[in-house]
Formats: structure tokens, sequence, C-alpha cells
């Protein structure tokens, strides 16, 4: 329903499950594998964590509406620092959800990107719930030492296609995926954008394409009876399966996105209230003190303090919460998407949907129903196949 790209919906148990050998595969990589420019990657190294991702770690919530003013859902975005695999990085969250036509659709991303815009994890989630044939799709991107693994999951009605490919580090070399997009364009923002720059990017179909950012012309925004000067991006996936798709963003000079649309779309996001503004003002030197032994475990106040937070790591859940805030976002998806299907058997559907994030995802053997046990059993004196011959003459 979004400008983010196209929609699905979550498998029943017992669907019937094919290898996803019969579905559109990704073409093999070859020296036809387009690549980001040498701008493009020069521009990601040229990037300094401590100042241009200092003031990207906002929210952005944005309301959906159809061109004749209708209300059809909303849009958040939040960024966060955490850690992953022990390295420190950013958590991208997007979420948009609503109904077209009384059509529940939405789309989920939850990815991990490093401070150089290098995209480590990716959880990309979209579902259509139509009556009679409710849509899927689950896209999980996985950093590996060598290469990234990209697995997926479709689901269209009762029919479950799943495929698992590998792609080197050399191939995905200045690859922007939408987790890392979402923060590329804030970046931008604050850093500039200088001239039209040539990245790689996923299609719908993870095929590899070129992804093409250029600047576009201020204009302003009446956002709650104020006029509002805003800067734009437009970033255009050139797929070699499908025509070209093109999106404009437009932000206001602190970084909040303030519209976004997909070119030919009906639907448009929209800021509806002014947010609170990002401060950028320098901040004051810190205070240097200097080092001196410590002592602590002769320290009976700090010692009792060490003994209350050893009690209270070993009992309190929370702290785990605390320091992975990934768990929150794909609890929520998930408890947002069991409220829309309403399951009969709430584990189950449980089991089902977390399947797919497994870092393995084997393959289900395309053979299921001819792998069923004979009805008769496997034996030289079996009366029933001697009653199934024919009489001999």
């Amino acid at each position: 329903m979004s400008a983010m790209s196209a929609p699905g919906s979550t498998s029943q148990a017992g669907s019937k499950v094919t290898s996803g050998v019969d579905g559109p595969q990704p073409p093999p990589a070859t020296a036809d594998v387009p690549k980001a420019s040498e701008k493009a990657v020069a521009y990601l190294q040229t990037l300094i964590p401590e100042d241009d991702f200092k003031y990207v770690m906002f929210d952005d919530n944005l309301v959906t509406v159809s061109d004749t003013g209708k209300e059809l859902g909303e849009f958040t975005v939040t960024v966060e620092p955490t850690k992953f695999r022990g390295q420190e990085c950013f958590l991208i969250h997007a979420n948009s959800h609503g109904a077209i036509d009384g059509v529940p659709c939405g789309t989920s991303i939850i990815c991990h990107v490093s401070k150089s815009l290098e995209t480590l994890e990716q959880h990309h989630h979209e579902y259509v719930k139509l009556e009679n044939c409710p849509l899927d799709r689950k896209t999980i991107l996985i950093k590996q030492p060598d290469s990234y693994v990209i697995n997926r999951v479709i689901t269209q009605g009762e029919d479950v296609q799943r495929t698992s490919r590998t792609v080197t580090l050399d191939t995905m070399k200045g690859f922007i995926s939408e987790g890392s997009n979402l923060l590329l364009h804030r970046v931008f923002i604050g850093k500039g954008l200088p001239e039209e720059l040539q990245f790689i990017s996923f299609d719908s179909e993870t095929n590899l394409c070129p992804a093409i950012y250029r600047s576009l012309e201020e204009r302003t925004q009446t956002i709650e009876g104020v006029e509002l000067r805003v800067f734009g991006v437009e970033r255009t996936i050139n797929s070699n399966i499908d025509l070209p798709t093109t999106w404009q963003s437009y932000f206001i000079n602190d970084g909040h996105l303030s519209n976004r649309v997909q070119v030919g779309s009906p639907v448009t996001m929209k800021l509806q209230r002014i947010p609170t503004m990002v401060e950028r003002d320098e901040e004051p030197p810190k205070p240097v003190f200097e080092k001196t032994e410590l002592n602590w475990v002769e320290d009976m106040q700090m010692y009792s303090k060490f003994l209350d937070r050893k009690e209270e790591l070993k009992g309190d859940h929370t702290v785990y919460m605390r320091h992975h805030p990934e768990l929150k976002a794909l609890l929520a998806d998930f408890l947002q998407f069991l409220l829309l299907r309403k399951p009969d058997d709430a584990i189950a559907f449980a089991a089902e949907y977390f399947a797919a994030f497994s870092t393995t995802m084997p393959a289900t053997s395309p053979y299921l129903a001819s792998a069923n046990p004979s009805p008769f059993p496997h034996s030289r004196t079996n009366t029933q196949i001697e009653s199934m011959r024919a009489p001999t003459r």
C-alpha cells in the first residue's frame, strides 16, 4: 500500500509447500551484474560516524492518504543506536500499514546498519490480507564473513515458495538496502547530496539493480498552517525485468521526513504535525578527569552497589529488552499481525511466523506427496496385494 514496496500475508499451518523452483529466479552472477559508481563508493568512504550520524537518531510519523485526501493508514520510521554481534550500529524500524478498499495491507522493515551504511541484517515483511487469496512475502538478508545470504518466503493462498541464495561481498559493494536507504536519506540532508550517485539495490524480486539518487529542487510545504522549506531526494530503481520505480522524498532542514510518494501511485505519505526539531548546537567540551586508582572491593558503598546491581541483572528481563530494541520491534510486528489474522491456534501460528527468520531455512522437498507411506505393508505375503493381481489362466 505504501511507497516502500508491494504487500503480502502469512501462510496457515498445513498449507501446500513448494520448493520455489517454479517461481521467478534471480539472474546468475555474471559480468552484467550492476555495480555502484566510483563516486558513490567514495561518498560512503567519506562518512565520519562522529559527525555525519550525530543527528540521525529520531522518529518519523506520517499518515498515508489517497489522492482524494482520505486517510488510509500510517507510516513510521525509528532510528536508534544498538549493538549487533558486538558491533556498534543503528537499528532501523520502518512500519507502514493501513487498508485500501477495505483490504488490510502493509510492510515492515527491521534492519541493522553499520556506521558505514553497510547492511548487517534485514528482515523485510510485506502482506495483503485478501479474503480469498492472502499474500505474504518475507525477505531476510544476512551478512556473512564472505557473502550475503538472501532467504525468501512467498505465500499466496495455500502455496508457499522458499528460495535461498548467496551473493559475494564484492558483488554487493555499494549496496543500499531498504533499511540503509532510510538512513542514507537523513545523511543526505545533513551532509548534502553533491551530485547524482549510483548505488545498487534490490528490485521486487531481489535482483541487483542500479539505484540512482539525485537531489530535487527545494520547495515549500504547509504543515499545521506553517509554511516550511523542504529539501527533496529522488531514488530510482532501474530493474532489468520491470519498469523503473521512482520515489520522491522531502525533508525539513533537521532531517525529519515531511513527504514521500512513489511516482505514479495515488498514495502519498505526509507529515501532519510539526515535529520537535533536532537541536544541532555545538556540544560543550567534555570535562577531563585525572585517572586515579580505584579499589572498589574495599569501598563498602561501591561494593554494596555492585551486589545490588548483580542481583538486578539476574532477575530483571527488561535489561535484555533495553539492550536489544530489535526484540521490541519484532514482537510489535508479530502481535499486530497476530491480531489481524486471529488464528485459532496461536502457538502454531507463532511457530510458523518465526520459522521464516531462521538463518538456515532448509529447503522443503518438492516430492512430499510421493514420500507418503504405502497403505499396504511391504511384505511378500501381503494378502491385499495378492488379491489385487489379475487371475492367471
